[in-house]
């Protein structure tokens, strides 16, 4: 499940949340919805992380002391 695609997954994850609280769901059925979203969300953050990381990369300084700084882009939707 790891070589998903960001956007994939996290439309997947939003589905997901659409299920778990418009459907009756089992406890079994509730647990193995909430630990595939789980699965996704560990997903998507990795991925986000990844892409800060390089982003860091990419804006170091060619020199001895590189510096970075924090990606600051517009306001996520994923609150």
């Amino acid at each position: 499940m790891s070589e998903i695609k960001f956007d994939q997954a996290l439309k997947e994850l939003e589905k997901l949340v659409e299920e778990m609280e418009e459907e009756e769901l089992s406890l079994e059925d509730g647990m193995k919805k909430y630990e595939k979203g789980m699965k996704l969300s560990r997903i998507c953050l990795e991925k986000l992380d990844k892409a800060e990381k390089k982003i860091e990369i990419l804006k170091q300084p060619v020199g001895e002391n590189p510096e970075t700084e924090p990606f600051e882009g517009e306001e996520s939707s994923f609150e």
